[in-house]
């Protein structure tokens, strides 16, 4: 997966279409925890998980909320997508963003509930 295009995807969506991007990758992360390795790692995969979607849910109420205290697109990205020492986890995210990329569909939604 090349992660500068990846950024480049995730700042050209809109931000309740990068806010829906988001909100799928926490549910494909949570199902991607529930599938078990059965080799004594449940516990660190499931830590993670739930890390990973602490700031994922974060990220996606600052996106909501137009927060412009939040990380830049590019900094999630690589968070997300980069190379991890636990591979274990690194193959969780990789999984779940694979999964979101092939069902997602941007509707361009431009407008907010809370103009300025």
């Amino acid at each position: 997966m090349n992660i500068q295009s990846e950024i480049e995807f995730f700042s050209d969506l809109g931000l309740v279409d990068k806010a829906r991007f988001i909100t799928r990758l926490l549910i494909e992360v949570a199902e991607e925890a529930k599938v078990g390795a059965g080799d004594g790692r449940d516990l660190s995969r499931l830590k993670f998980a739930n890390e990973i979607s602490q700031r994922l849910a974060r990220f996606s109420y600052q996106l909501l909320s137009e927060d412009s205290a939040r990380p830049q697109d590019d900094v999630m990205i690589r968070m997300l997508l980069g190379t991890r020492a636990d591979k274990n986890a690194e193959r969780i995210m990789q999984n779940a963003y694979r999964r979101v990329l092939m069902g997602f569909e941007s509707f361009d939604t431009t407008v907010l509930l809370n103009p300025h």
